[in-house]
């Protein structure tokens, strides 16, 4: 049974992708918005839930490490596993004109809780704050986020279709990663592996595995900016969205580790992420490869 649940995990995993990825498309072209907004906000905000439902759970249980833990090493993943991933399958080449904006967000969200942090608390009005930034965050999105270009995605979807699409995919998402997590620890115990390697890797990347097979998925049909889209707004929705969201639940004590060992890494891979697309115009294959191997040492040095 644990097997069967492994494969229909995958599965589940690739279709729900699918679908996303698809549907996405359709209503960027119908709305007449770049699909680069599409991959910030309904794509990347959506495979962030798991994210979402941890962290609230973590802190209503008075588990704050849990909760910030969580996010920040989620986005780590995001940009040096999942980034470097879909690179390293499909170049990511993206104009910097449709990125700098939105990497500029989460730089900025990086920063902010960075220094939220420094104090050893995320407070009720540190959330609001944090709210407040994914309200500006989404006004100028969308206000700035108008396509220029003639899209030819997918066809003529019917709106209520690529609704179904998108939204049955982001579910679809969210319970293959819960099997492919859970039937993936469960064989892990069986071949003796310990528990602190399978926290490190598999429940580590498990909250993120929506954002894997949805941008790698991306990746593979030639859509670049929904696949960098979803990791950098998934990234600004950790940040804004979700611990704005916990704090404002129920106030967060942070370990001092955290702005003193976790955010360098937080920060050096937004900024990493930021000098390679600039420089490379996006991220080719080497750029991909290089965040691979910087995830391995990251992973490394923390185990």
């Amino acid at each position: 049974m644990t097997y069967l649940l492994f494969v229909v995990g995958l599965v589940a995993l690739f279709f729900g992708g699918e679908y996303l990825v698809r549907g996405a498309s359709a209503i960027a072209r119908k709305f007449n918005l770049s699909p680069m907004v599409i991959g910030l906000t309904i794509v990347g905000f959506g495979t962030s839930a798991p994210e979402m439902l941890v962290s609230v759970q973590a802190a209503l249980a008075d588990q704050p490490a849990i909760a910030i833990g969580n996010v920040l090493g989620s986005n780590i993943a995001n940009i040096l596993l999942i980034l470097g991933l879909s690179a390293l399958i499909a170049p990511l080449l993206i104009p910097v004109r449709k990125l700098w904006r939105d990497l500029a967000f989460m730089l900025a969200a990086t920063a902010t809780i960075w220094v939220m942090l420094l104090d050893g608390q995320v407070t009720r009005l540190d959330g609001v704050i944090l709210l407040a930034g994914l309200v500006i965050f989404l006004v100028v999105a969308f206000v700035t986020g108008k396509s220029d270009e003639d899209q030819s995605i997918e066809g003529d979807i019917p709106q209520w279709k690529a609704w179904a699409m998108t939204l049955g995919g982001l579910v679809v998402l969210v319970i293959g990663a819960r099997f492919l997590v859970d039937s993936a620890t469960d064989i892990a115990r069986a071949f003796g592996i310990s528990e602190a390697v399978i926290g490190l890797t598999i429940v580590a990347v498990g909250t993120s595995l929506p954002e894997l097979a949805t941008s790698v998925i991306a990746a593979i049909r030639k859509q670049t900016e929904i696949a960098v889209g979803n990791i950098v707004g998934s990234n600004i929705f950790n940040i804004f969205g979700i611990l704005g969201t916990t704090a404002v639940l129920a106030p967060i004590l942070a370990d001092p580790r955290f702005a003193a060992i976790d955010m360098p890494w937080v920060a050096a891979t937004a900024v990493g992420l930021t000098i390679l697309a600039f420089v490379l115009g996006g991220l080719p294959r080497i750029a991909g490869a290089l965040l691979l191997a910087a995830y391995g040492g990251y992973v490394f040095l923390m185990g």
